[in-house]
């Protein structure tokens, strides 16, 4: 009996120990926040207004942590509102659901090839809405299959440390504990070299990070037409009166 209760007390004193390491981390878990400026870029938001949003940032953690690996799953919105996605770009944990409300009145169809996660929403009108579960992490391309000038970004991730900037290039990743991670970016714009050579390792203070600024070049980023549902070429004029409700 005697050893079975050293037994005990040992993994106790691991437990408690194990848990207390989590309580402290998730205590001490604090923002990294930083800038993201697009360069070189020939959009006309960018270059007449300074708009930098759009870009994901997160943390990947280079070793093993207490704290939880994911965010809770939830239940966003992407808006298809004036033949837009309204977010254009929206960032989620994966397991999370997407709604894709119609608010035009005409009809839409939202669908997606990209990154093993290809879905169809069909057409439906003002009024309507429908959902897709998002269970695979990468970057999701998302068009309209009547509106060739429709198109969005969905990033699924499997960490719970990102964010997307907004117009002032401005970002805040919260509750992030301290430790070794690496940062990642993506913007629809960016070459995957360029995108590759801002991959770095931050390491993350218990009274949280401010970055320095990151550049993000657009320089050979050439716009290309996107295919229909169907592998087709979209038709060269769109007839909206065909898709009313």
């Amino acid at each position: 009996m005697q050893p079975r209760r050293g037994y005990w007390a040992i993994t106790m004193t691991w437990l408690w120990g194990t848990c207390f390491s989590w309580l402290c981390a998730a205590a001490v878990a604090a923002p990294v926040s930083g800038t993201v400026r697009l360069t070189d870029s020939q959009n006309p938001v960018v270059r007449k207004h300074g708009d930098y949003s759009g870009v994901v940032v997160w943390l990947e953690p280079t070793a093993p942590t207490g704290a939880a690996l994911s965010r809770p799953v939830t239940h966003a919105r992407m808006e298809q509102r004036g033949k837009e996605f309204v977010p254009h770009v929206l960032a989620i944990p994966a397991g999370s659901a997407v709604d894709f409300p119609n608010l035009d009145p005409i009809f839409h169809n939202a669908f997606s090839e990209f990154a093993g996660q290809v879905f169809d929403l069909g057409l439906y009108p003002r009024g309507g809405s429908r959902s897709i579960t998002f269970a695979r992490t990468g970057i999701v391309r998302v068009f309209c299959n009547i509106h060739p000038a429709m198109s969005a970004v969905i990033a699924v991730m499997k960490y719970p440390w990102f964010a997307v900037s907004g117009a002032s290039g401005a970002f805040r990743i919260p509750d992030v504990p301290p430790g070794e991670y690496l940062l990642h970016v993506y913007h629809e714009r960016a070459a995957e070299q360029v995108l590759r050579t801002l991959d770095r390792k931050v390491v993350v203070p218990p009274g949280g990070l401010t970055l320095e600024p990151i550049p993000i070049s657009e320089t050979g980023y050439l716009e290309t037409p996107h295919k229909n549902k169907y592998g087709q070429d979209y038709a060269p004029v769109v007839d909206d009166e065909l898709y009313k409700r």
